[in-house]
């Protein structure tokens, strides 16, 4: 009976002996199952982390430097030739629209203008400011040269050429001074020439002026020099080198040039180095 009582004895603590092992085995295993479960997690989130970042608006410093350095692969002037493409409805010729034709009266359109409304035209451009973003720009101008200063415009807005404002001078209320001297390019300007009954080629339509502040008219009146705008006088000396001066080099002058127009920065007895004029 009691070697019976040994031998069970010895039975159940051999089997108590492989239960507990059995658990431990099982247990590390678990861990050992879960710690490569951990990684796995862990290696996914990272995996997932790098993907969405491409399209996560939070920039870091490093791509912030990568976004002010110059595309290369697409040029300014491609830029804009899309942006035309995409807005050339924005250029166009028509009549003088009625309520532009009001605003004109007592102002550029005179009580003793002797242009006939249907020889003028409206135009509607598009050009690029000083802040490199694009404006609306509206200029009057005789029906003779409507076409040429359309595709001229067409031809300045496509390369980028700044020009700051195209506004038409009745928001000045016509006075060439204010309108000068804010540096808006401008056209028609129903006048006579100083001290004679010869209408000039802005009261005829026939000229338009581009960046006046920094391409003044320029004369020697009485031994003294004459500058209008008078604001304009770090510009009057050619030979210095700044921005936004028409010269020969200057696509402006070269444009409108080749349709046939005259610069006023050739003349002799004065300069006007913002007009040009048919």
């Amino acid at each position: 009976m009691k070697k019976h009582t040994n031998i069970i004895i010895t039975a159940v603590a051999s089997l108590l002996i492989v239960t507990l092992a059995g658990r431990e085995f099982i247990k590390n295993h678990k861990k050992e199952s879960n710690d490569k479960s951990s990684t796995n997690v862990s290696e996914n989130t990272c995996e997932d982390i790098l993907d969405t970042s491409i399209p996560d608006t939070s920039i870091s410093d490093t791509c912030v430097a990568d976004t002010n350095t110059p595309d290369t692969s697409t040029s300014e002037a491609d830029i804009l030739y899309t942006t035309y493409e995409d807005n050339k409805e924005q250029f166009y010729i028509s009549e003088i629209p009625d309520d532009i034709f009001e605003k004109m009266q007592g102002k550029s359109y005179k009580a003793d203008c002797t242009l006939p409304r249907e020889n003028l035209r409206y135009i509607h451009v598009l050009h690029v400011g000083f802040d490199n973003q694009v404006h609306e720009g509206e200029l009057v101008v005789n029906k003779d040269i409507a076409d040429d200063v359309l595709e001229i415009f067409k031809e300045l807005y496509e390369s980028g050429y700044q020009i700051e404002k195209v506004r038409l001078v009745d928001e000045y209320d016509a006075d060439d001074e204010a309108s000068m001297s804010d540096n808006n390019s401008s056209a028609f300007n129903f006048r006579f020439i100083s001290h004679t009954t010869k209408i000039s080629k802005h009261g005829m339509g026939m000229a338009v002026d581009i960046n006046t502040l920094y391409n003044p008219y320029v004369k020697t009146v009485d031994g003294e020099l004459s500058i209008e705008p008078a604001n304009a006088a770090d510009y009057v000396d050619r030979s210095k080198d700044f921005s936004h001066k028409i010269d020969h080099d200057d696509l402006c002058y070269k444009l409108f040039t080749e349709h046939g127009f005259e610069w006023g920065g050739d003349w002799t007895h004065s300069k006007d180095y913002q007009h040009f004029e048919k």
